[in-house]
């Protein structure tokens, strides 16, 4: 591409910590750090407060980013060079809608907790208002900005990439942050230098190479492990912090590979029929993160970040500066995050420079299998590691084993070409068909009642987003 003064807009941008964190990386990446950078949301008093922390950000690092704030996709997409998307239609309050209907009819968490897809915000079979908006920008980019990249952020990745991939001709790539669960297992076996591959679909990936420098294979290590860790004694830091739980160690019993990052989430019915049983799997007294308790943790916290930030952007108004900001809280450690002269860790900045300066970069990436995993249907994203260098990929050669393939990987992916269909072809009929085979529905008269319910929302929410400039 190699172009500078680059045009870059974030859909969704009223998600300040995620943003924040973006525009911090380009602040700190000079061959970038004279973007252009548009900020999209529907929430306005959410994005003007991004926009205010983000004009101070680039203050401080002296960079030379300029901001504006587009009303519409139309807006944000014409003339850009890449387009983060990292919306949540309809917000917190839809997955309480959705979850809350699904547990008034008998279903635990909802009904798209499913079989390996239990992360509470990864809806696929009632997000068809997000599946919409995912059509409804990569079009728009097709036709006001083809020669884009569409960087896919917002959850749920497998479903999208794989959606916007097979649906429209645009470049576009999904990307995560689950392989960084490698690091707690590295740090659990006291290795500090390592060479790791994963491979697998979103939220269902395995570590796939695990060596040493040397080359030694620290699966060795590991093994020896497994054989004598004590379930009882794990005792989780937050909900999130399951890298190490007994779900991972009965599913690297099971699979023969460790499962990394959400992976452990998306486990198997054993380990999430009910609070009770997530607490056993997951550690007391959250019960991970997916669990009424866990969630709701997890959402006050988001919640305090947000409220935070709101007063920042106060602050910064009546002209306090961003290194003075000071609040005493865990906030502090997003604000020293942001202000260090390190990378976020979060894969668009780096692979964007990647792209236009033609500097290689080792990225987990997301894009349809075609191949790269053996066994795996062709018109799927899975999510491997690549290097990239301009607009070249080069997908390193990745080894799922069968067991992991075929007890793992086709039960995910058929669940996902479900959720699909029924979305494209608005099928409330293919969705009745899902819940009759869920071990949660007693009835077909329980189906009826749920979808009868369920599914005029969520008809009406894709249309209203369909409707949006």
């Amino acid at each position: 591409m190699g172009k500078a003064g680059l045009r870059v807009s974030i859909i969704g941008a009223g998600s300040a910590v995620f943003s924040m964190k973006i525009i911090s990386d380009f602040c700190k990446v000079s061959s970038l750090s004279d973007s252009n950078i548009v900020l999209m949301d529907i929430d306005k008093t959410r994005v003007e407060n991004v926009l205010v922390l983000a004009k101070e950000l680039s203050q401080y690092f002296g960079a030379k980013l300029t901001f504006e704030i587009a009303d519409t996709i139309k807006g944000a997409v014409e003339g850009s060079d890449f387009v983060i998307n990292t919306a949540m239609a309809g917000g917190h309050g839809y997955l309480d809608l959705v979850r809350s209907i699904g547990e008034k009819h008998g279903y635990y968490r909802g009904i798209d907790a499913q079989n390996y897809n239990f992360v509470s915000d990864y809806l696929n079979l009632t997000n068809w208002n997000q599946m919409t908006l995912f059509l409804k920008i990569a079009r728009t980019i097709e036709k006001y900005a083809p020669e884009a990249w569409y960087l896919q952020a917002a959850n749920p990745v497998l479903e999208g990439t794989t959606l916007v991939s097979t649906q429209t001709g645009i470049k576009m790539v999904g990307f995560c942050h689950g392989h960084y669960g490698v690091e707690a297992l590295a740090k659990f076996l006291g290795v500090s230098e390592y060479e790791w591959q994963v491979g697998g679909v979103n939220h269902g990936i395995w570590l796939t190479k695990f060596t040493t420098k040397e080359g030694k294979n620290l699966y060795e290590e590991i093994e020896k492990v497994a054989q004598n860790v004590k379930y009882e004694e794990f005792k989780p830091s937050n909900p999130f912090d399951d890298q190490l739980s007994p779900v991972a160690w009965e599913m690297y019993k099971m699979y023969g590979l460790f499962p990394v990052g959400d992976t452990v989430r998306n486990s198997t019915w054993k380990y999430h029929r009910n609070l009770e049983t997530k607490i056993k799997w997951y550690g007391a007294p959250w019960g991970g993160a997916d669990s009424e308790i866990g969630w709701k943790w997890y959402v006050e916290q988001l919640a305090q970040v947000v409220n935070v930030i709101d007063m920042f952007a106060k602050m910064l108004r009546s002209g306090v500066k961003i290194n003075e900001l000071k609040t005493g809280t865990p906030i502090d450690d997003y604000l020293k995050e942001i202000l260090s002269e390190k990378l976020s860790g979060e894969q668009h900045v780096p692979f964007i420079n990647s792209v236009v300066t033609n500097t290689p970069g080792r990225f987990v990436v997301n894009v349809l299998n075609n191949g790269k995993i053996k066994n795996v249907d062709n018109d799927v994203a899975v999510e491997i590691c690549a290097t990239v260098c301009g607009e070249k990929f080069e997908f390193e050669e990745t080894h799922v084993p069968e067991r992991i393939v075929n007890w793992y990987l086709k039960p995910r992916i058929l669940l996902a070409k479900q959720a699909l269909d029924a979305f494209l072809n608005k099928n409330v009929k293919l969705i009745a068909d899902i819940l009759e085979r869920d071990p949660r529905t007693k009835s077909s008269e329980q189906v009826e009642k749920l979808i009868s319910e369920l599914y005029p929302i969520v008809i009406k929410k894709a249309k209203e987003i369909e409707e949006q400039e």
